[in-house]
């Protein structure tokens, strides 16, 4: 990787337990399936996805001093991620069984663990420099224990002058949490980028295009990045809207961490001076490898 500035990604570290179902759920009884164990966490799979673009990434994050943990740090330190990963004693690697239907959507259940107890002493501040950018997993927010580090990474990124993207996470969390108190906490990021089930909640429009313009305002972004699943993207930064459609792809393998590699796409390009549409491209084109393919993760 070159010399230049990393993207600080600042987050969630997992281990994903997939049950892929080979038949509709038979609820109450037994489904056949096929059972894996594969890294997870939206952040440590966005700063994968990014090593594998051959973008500089240091990931911050908290796992167990367990076998888990252990295992997710040296995979990680594998793909080419500079590891800035804290090793909690008390607490278990994170973990979340994955459950994909047969149609490839999949139902998570996180024991976010170790995750839960990120400190603002674990976000070294010699990342956050000039030049460098940082990408904020939002569920380091929505969560009480982790909060305080997700805050400390924003004023450290602000304080330097970096630039700012936030993934909100999750649409159930953001409800329970308090829309208000999110989009204060991120106000004045320069990219957000919620999938359309987020737009819809933190906007409180059902149209995507008409959630991106509403979330330019109240979060204060330069620009709204909105993730529509098999429709593809939308951009806008108030003046501009392009759509992107995605590609076609064979058969859906695992939805799991799709979102996560289109951040590390938009990223990537964006870095290498992209324009929105070829960003937007670029972003779809990683979320199509990974739903093609089986884990969050690049292979």
């Amino acid at each position: 990787m070159s010399g230049a500035p990393p993207v600080v990604v600042v987050g969630d570290v997992m281990v994903d337990v997939v049950a892929a179902a080979a038949a509709p759920l038979a609820h109450a009884s037994d489904t056949d399936a096929r059972v894996r164990w594969t890294g997870g966490g939206a952040a440590a799979n966005v700063a994968a996805w990014l090593a594998s673009c051959d973008v500089p990434v240091a990931l911050v994050a908290r796992a167990g001093a367990d076998v888990a943990g252990r295992g997710a740090v040296a995979e990680l330190r594998e793909a080419g991620v500079d590891i800035r990963i804290a090793l909690d004693h008390a607490r278990a690697t994170g973990t979340c069984v994955v459950v994909i239907g047969a149609d490839g959507e999949r139902t998570m259940l996180p024991d976010r663990g170790a995750n839960l107890a990120l400190a603002p002493d674990d976000v070294p501040a010699e990342l956050f420099v000039p030049g460098a950018h940082l990408h904020l997993s939002g569920y380091v927010l929505l969560h009480e224990g982790p909060r305080a580090a997700g805050l400390a990474a924003l004023d450290h990124a602000h304080e330097a002058g970096m630039t700012i993207s936030v993934d909100p996470a999750s649409a159930a969390p953001l409800r329970a949490c308090g829309v208000d108190r999110v989009l204060e906490w991120i106000a004045g990021c320069d990219v957000l980028l919620p999938n359309l089930d987020e737009a819809r909640v933190l906007s409180g429009e059902e149209d995507a295009e008409a959630a991106a313009r509403v979330l330019l305002g109240r979060a204060r972004a330069r620009e709204v990045v909105v993730t529509l699943g098999a429709a593809g993207a939308l951009w806008t930064d108030g003046a501009s809207v392009v759509r992107v459609d995605a590609p076609r792809v064979g058969q859906v393998v695992d939805t799991t961490g799709a979102g996560d590699a289109f951040a590390a796409g938009w990223l990537a390009a964006r870095r290498d001076g992209a324009e929105a549409r070829e960003a937007l491209g670029m972003a779809c084109a990683l979320g199509a490898r990974a739903v093609s393919r089986a884990g969050a993760r690049p292979s």
